[in-house]
């Protein structure tokens, strides 16, 4: 089977890559090249994606089984692919997220029929019709599209807590290991599922050259369900700490942070309950096998191989500080109004 990734290099897709490869695929890559080193059996394609005229070219005459592109976000990323990979495809997964899934939630498990409405955050809603061009392209052109949402997915580079500092994740352990207090929103008992991306990539590679996928959507998460406080206590446990967690209201947190109400309100406040009933009807081998407290004490191995990936996120910390002040200023002002 011959695949291409579009992207290919990132949290979710290198896991998929390696596994791709594994299972003997005859994988491509098209990126930038940016990267020096590039997975061992995969065969680099070097153009970027937002010049078609370049990709074109660089495509020559190749057909493929599945395309799967890991770095589109909007309509109009679809439409390029859809004029770019017209004919030259029997499938094209589009990569969605599950943070398009109605929030707040009216049904607290998460099927693929859920309504996809969430009215706090762009990311999602431009998800939202990105998916709906993929189903208008399959349904006016016969265009082969796929849809697969995942969740919040991590491997080893990433460390996958609310509210953390999402390029410098070590943040949050750095302040576990001081002592520090840690965010955690609301009262840290929503429910939340965090994947493994090896598990992940078991679900995606599984769809992949499957003609009866087409204009079907999927969502692939772990069926462990933790609560917030348990994901932050089980982090802390790897590290041999205890959490400092102080609970904090999402809408206080929005109003000090208003970029943070699409991650908060759009996505990790409500509880997450994935049924994932559909993905191993189509990959009966599907099952997610790595608990959250074994991935992330991989994770952490990887951030102590080498101190330099240990970096701290100073500004966001400030942020955090400066919430937690104003938090604790308001307590201090309750109290005494209500003595």
């Amino acid at each position: 089977m011959k695949v291409l990734f579009i992207g290919g290099s990132g949290v979710i897709s290198s896991a998929c890559t390696s596994l791709a490869l594994e299972n003997g695929i005859d994988l491509y890559l098209l990126n930038r090249g940016l990267r020096a080193n590039g997975p061992t059996g995969a065969k680099q394609i070097t153009a970027d994606i937002k010049n078609p005229a370049e990709v074109k070219k660089a495509l020559g005459n190749l057909t493929f089984d599945a395309v799967v592109n890991w770095i589109a976000f909007t309509p109009a990323d679809v439409e390029r692919d859809v004029e770019l990979f017209q004919g030259r495809t029997a499938q094209y997964i589009f990569i969605s997220s599950a943070s398009a899934y109605q929030k707040p939630l009216l049904n607290y498990r998460i099927t693929e029929d859920t309504p996809l409405v969430n009215p706090f955050w762009e990311y999602s809603r431009n998800k939202i019709a990105s998916e709906e061009t993929v189903i208008k392209a399959l349904r006016d052109k016969g265009f082969p599209g796929v849809i697969v949402r995942p969740s919040l997915t991590y491997g080893e580079t990433l460390i996958p807590l609310v509210l953390n500092s999402w390029g410098k994740s070590y943040t949050a352990v750095a302040r576990m290991k001081r002592g520090e207090p840690v965010i955690v929103p609301g009262d840290g008992t929503s429910l939340w599922t965090i994947t493994h991306n090896s598990d992940f990539a078991k679900g995606l590679v599984g769809l992949l050259g499957q003609r009866n996928s087409i204009g079907q959507s999927f969502h692939i998460t772990s069926d462990e369900v933790l609560t917030w406080d348990q994901y932050y206590q089980t982090v802390a446990e790897a590290v041999g700490v205890k959490a400092n967690i102080i609970h904090i209201a999402s809408d206080f947190i929005a109003v000090c942070l208003p970029g943070e109400t699409g991650g908060l309100h759009g996505d990790k406040t409500a509880s997450a309950i994935f049924d994932n009933s559909k993905i191993k009807r189509f990959v009966p081998t599907y099952q997610a096998t790595t608990s959250f407290a074994t991935g992330i004490r991989k994770t952490l191995a990887w951030f102590d191989a080498d101190k330099s990936r240990q970096i701290v996120d100073t500004d966001h910390e400030q942020k955090l500080d400066k919430i937690i002040r104003a938090y604790e200023s308001g307590l201090k002002a309750a109290r005494q109004s209500f003595a």
